[in-house]
């Protein structure tokens, strides 16, 4: 249907120009509300009424009257009505819908792909410093990267997976600490071990009992293989740096055991160290300065940032000499743009928002060329979790939190992904582990999975070796029902849909659409025996419930999430 739509919308596009030269390249079609009220509707009557100084109503009969007498509309439209102040309510003939079931077939994996446009994009997520396992959180970031990376490759993007992390600030001086005392046999609740909150030293340490699983590995002399790095210990409690070194790349390795438990793999890890050794920091602070974006004040280097919409100016250069925090982030995002990176997305918890508008005031103040709104954020919250009708908020290996194994151990990596991109990023989550691991209607992920592996048995029952491929060219005609039509339209709806949740960074947009394709599924299986004797009858709806599990498998395989043939 999507070359229907290409055809009507040339029409339209053709017809406007004609009643305002100009007006072609605003055509659009949207999709009405309400069911009933047709296929498409045109709104361009009531836009151009006022330029045109026409009344709308009589507008839009006019054009309603061209659009009958083009070939494409005598082709596919059955219909076109005109309400209100001169809406055009078209519906489409049943052979313009049931062309998506021949497009669907015979693009497969490709059905609602764009071709590439040339331009590559970087995605930064997860972005976790090695000093503990990853935890919910991370997963529900983790969610949300892969999938709006397939998202914009859906749309002819070459996309680039980053991890960025620092292996050698405080965070990584506290986790040595732990380890090296863990080493040397204390544990949390010793004399040298501070436990109170309000002591300042208590923040100097990691209690989690992954602290002795990396301490009793040290002393083992072991070798750790990470993605981005391998170290072996020497096992001398005394050798600071060494403990260091092979306490990062065991969390890094730990780390990616929790990536590949979620079927994720980066293209990158990116140190933020070296951009201090490779100067980059220093050349950004230097540029600033030269600019004349920065002044001194109190001992400290100050950024201009209220020159670029910020509410106050930052520190950059602290009195000790040390770089705030956002410092090494500018410097970061101008060697993204360096790279090649035009576009930009990083995925971050809203605890990151106050630095959205001092990181693109340092990269403007830069004047490297880099556009105003450089990068794009998608901030999400934190995730509480459920279990037993009861919130967990401790993991025995993480010592506080709920790591993103456990989520996957007591449920699936399927469930954690679509529960995690069933909400809007900012909207709080409680992820209820009892609904994920049920096999019912209620679990959203089990009813849309059943939707597909429903449609392999019924594929199956026609062939238990079937090739879908046999059915391309099936004559479509029976599929008259209201419930076969309802279907065919949503179906028509999944590249569009996919264009509209990459530009909005909303892969929630697919889980919805997933669910609603797998209610119409089911809205038709019941209405219609597929397998019934009319040969004619049969292969045409076996064309349908075969291109509805095509669509059903791509729009999961967006998610990051299996289709199974069978359950």
């Amino acid at each position: 249907m999507l070359l229907v739509k290409q055809q009507l919308l040339a029409a339209l596009a053709g017809e406007l120009e004609q009643l305002s030269p100009g007006a072609g390249v605003r055509a659009a079609f949207e999709n009405p509300k309400v069911a009933a009220h047709g296929d498409l509707a045109c709104t361009a009557a009531m836009q151009l009424a006022k330029p045109l100084r026409q009344n709308p109503r009589a507008l839009g009969e006019q054009l309603m009257a061209a659009l009958q007498a083009t070939p494409a509309f005598q082709q596919w439209v059955a219909a076109i009505e005109i309400a209100g102040p001169g809406f055009l309510n078209i519906r489409l003939k049943p052979e313009a819908k049931q062309q998506v079931v021949r497009e669907a077939l015979a693009q497969g994996a490709q059905f609602g792909q764009q071709p590439l446009r040339g331009e590559k994009m970087l995605v930064e997520f997860v972005s976790a410093n090695p000093t503990g396992p990853l935890h919910v959180g991370h997963g529900r970031q983790a969610a949300l990267g892969d999938a709006i990376c397939n998202l914009y490759a859906s749309q002819g993007w070459t996309v680039h997976r980053e991890f960025y992390y620092n292996d050698a600030g405080v965070q990584i001086d506290t986790l040595t600490k732990s380890t090296q005392l863990r080493a040397k046999g204390f544990k949390p609740g010793d004399a040298c071990w501070p436990t109170d909150a309000d002591n300042p030293l208590a923040k100097n340490f990691y209690n989690g009992e992954y602290i002795q699983d990396i301490a009793d590995a040290f002393l083992a002399r072991a070798t750790v293989q990470a993605d981005d790095r391998a170290f072996t210990a020497n096992g001398d409690v005394e050798d600071y740096d060494n403990i260091r070194q092979f306490a990062v790349a065991y969390l890094r390795n730990e780390q990616d055991k929790d990536l590949q438990a979620f079927s994720l793999k980066f293209d990158e890890y990116y140190l933020e160290s070296s951009l201090y050794t490779n100067g980059h920091v220093e050349a950004t602070v230097q540029r600033l300065i030269a600019n004349g974006h920065t002044y001194e004040q109190d001992g400290a280097l100050w950024l201009k940032s209220t020159d670029y919409g910020d509410d106050k100016d930052r520190v950059m250069r602290k009195q000790d000499g040390s770089y705030t925090y956002f410092v090494p982030d500018v410097a970061y995002h101008i060697q993204k743009f360096a790279r090649g990176f035009t576009k930009v997305v990083n995925i971050q918890g809203t605890d990151h928002h106050g630095t959205i508008a001092r990181v693109r005031a340092g990269l403007q103040a830069a004047d490297v060329g880099i556009p105003a709104g450089y990068p794009d954020y998608v901030l999400h919250t934190m995730v509480r979790v459920v279990r037993n009708g009861e919130e967990v908020k401790i993991s025995k290996r993480a010592g506080s939190y709920v790591t993103l194994r456990d989520l996957i151990e007591w449920t699936s990596k399927d469930a954690v992904r679509f529960f995690l991109l069933s909400r809007k990023p900012d909207t709080e989550y409680i992820f209820d582990v009892d609904l994920a691991v049920s096999k019912n209607n209620d679990n959203p992920v089990y009813y849309v999975q059943y939707a597909h592996a429903r449609i392999c048995s019924v594929l199956r029952g026609w062939r238990e070796d079937y090739d879908v491929a046999a059915l391309q060219d099936v004559n479509l005609s029976p599929l008259q029902g209201e419930q076969a039509q309802a279907l065919m339209l949503l179906l028509a709806k999944y590249p569009e849909m996919l264009t509209a949740a990459a530009q909005g960074n909303a892969p929630h947009d697919v889980t919805f659409y997933l669910r609603e394709l797998a209610a119409a599924y089911h809205s038709y299986y019941d209405a219609e025996r597929i397998l019934v004797e009319d040969e004619a009858v049969k292969l045409a709806r076996l064309a349908l419930v075969a291109a509805t599990a095509q669509v059903l498998a791509n729009g999961l395989a967006i998610l990051g999430v299996d289709a199974p043939r069978r359950m």
